[in-house]
């Protein structure tokens, strides 16, 4: 199967992870696709493939002959989509990008003013969405990318390589992606996880990442009565907002700078919560910030009463930086893999983080790629076919005995 038809196929699986939910997976039409996933691997021939109770797949490539003592290499992708926008009844469409603005459906316009990148896929066949919800290429395209590697390899067995170790994971999205892990029974001395945008990026930086709820108890009396009685919650949640640093959020930040985010907003007179995400690559830095956040409160409750406004922060994740520093023939490999496909690479910090990033400090040292894709979590979200089957190229460069350390 090609890689753009095993991504459809994906794609028509609903797999929007929940950050609320305490369940693993955080939702169950995650195991879906996870099923579906292990009887393709065991179909294609896969050896060890499981699905454990967790939702994460695993499946093993044998090494080729005479390959047995070559390292083995992971292949890791997640199977979650973001709960920003709806992943559910996505309809893509294939398109031939000729240039200009892309006419996604129902009133939505994916601009060239908005995107300036979009015309350096001209010429390209893009698979983009109907402007009513994601596309699901963050990150089944990465999924589809590893997947057809394997059939490659298994249909080329000139091709030598080492031994194989793939792995699906679920709640990726709600950084929740490595838990449970079966570093031990990966068996693999190093991975990379295929969950990146522009083909030929590699990443190893990525933010210290955390997670802020903040809470907001005002007290609620009939507004024609409400004077110097009332303590609005909302308007108090809006005045926290406006004390954290205006310039210091997603839309105004780019490279290394880091930020702070709200998310989501709900509630009433009596009680409203925001939730926040906070993110650097310099830890310290994030530090900096959840000590603002907490200082931001406490001045709210000095003026407005103690217990008026709570802030309750949770660490996500760390730069994986410090744990792959210490192995760069891993970027080095990655680097060969691309050129040899003659793609040039490109490595850039990474304005998020992935399962890579906790599985690194959790022993498997395991760096980015791309997949092809663009836009995630949003309505704009598109994928590139060229770059998807270029990706599949560069994943067998990865493997192949011819490059193994």
């Amino acid at each position: 199967m090609k890689v753009d038809e095993r991504f459809l196929k994906y794609v028509s699986f609903e797999t929007t992870s929940d950050e609320d939910s305490t369940e693993t997976p955080s939702t169950a039409c995650q195991l879906l696709l996870a099923d579906c996933l292990a009887d393709e691997l065991t179909g294609l021939g896969l050896e060890g493939v499981k699905r454990d109770e967790y939702g994460r797949v695993y499946g093993f490539l044998p090494a080729s002959p005479g390959c047995e003592d070559a390292v083995t290499i992971g292949l890791i992708a997640h199977m979650d989509t973001s709960p920003a926008v709806s992943g559910k009844d996505i309809k893509p469409r294939r398109v031939v990008y000729e240039g200009g603005d892309i006419e996604l459906g129902n009133g939505v316009v994916t601009r060239v003013a908005d995107f300036s990148f979009l015309e350096s896929y001209k010429g390209q066949e893009l698979i983009v969405t109907d402007g009513t919800t994601l596309l699901g290429a963050d990150d089944k395209a990465g999924v589809a990318e590893i997947v057809t590697t394997v059939e490659y390899l298994l249909a080329h067995p000139e091709v030598k390589h080492g031994r194989v170790a793939v792995a699906f994971t679920p709640d990726e999205e709600v950084g929740r992606g490595p838990e449970h892990f079966d570093i031990k029974g990966f068996g693999a001395a190093y991975g990379y996880t295929v969950d990146g945008g522009t083909l030929g990026e590699i990443e190893y930086e990525n933010f210290n990442a955390a997670a802020a709820r903040v809470t907001v108890r005002g007290v609620n009396i009939h507004p024609g009565s409400a004077k110097n009685k009332m303590k609005n919650a909302v308007l108090i949640a809006g005045e926290f907002m406006s004390l954290l640093p205006a310039a210091e959020t997603p839309s105004h930040t780019e490279g290394y700078e880091g930020f702070y985010h709200a998310g989501a907003i709900a509630g009433d007179e009596t009680t409203t919560e925001i939730r926040y995400i906070l993110r650097d690559h310099d830890a310290a830095k994030l530090e900096a910030r959840k000590a603002t956040m907490m200082r931001t409160a406490e001045f709210l409750n000095a003026r407005y009463g103690e217990g008026t406004v709570e802030v309750a922060i949770r660490d996500q994740y760390r730069n994986m930086k410090e744990k792959i520093l210490p192995v760069m023939y891993v970027i080095e490999r990655a680097e060969e893999a691309i050129r040899k496909a003659g793609v040039t690479p490109k490595i850039v910090p990474i304005r998020g983080g992935t399962d890579g990033a906790q599985l690194s400090f959790m022993g498997l040292p395991c760096p980015n790629l791309s997949t092809g894709g663009e836009n995630f979590h949003g309505i704009h979200e598109f994928v590139s076919v060229p770059a998807m089957e270029k990706m599949v190229e560069i994943l067998v460069n990865i493997v192949s005995a011819k490059s193994q350390q």
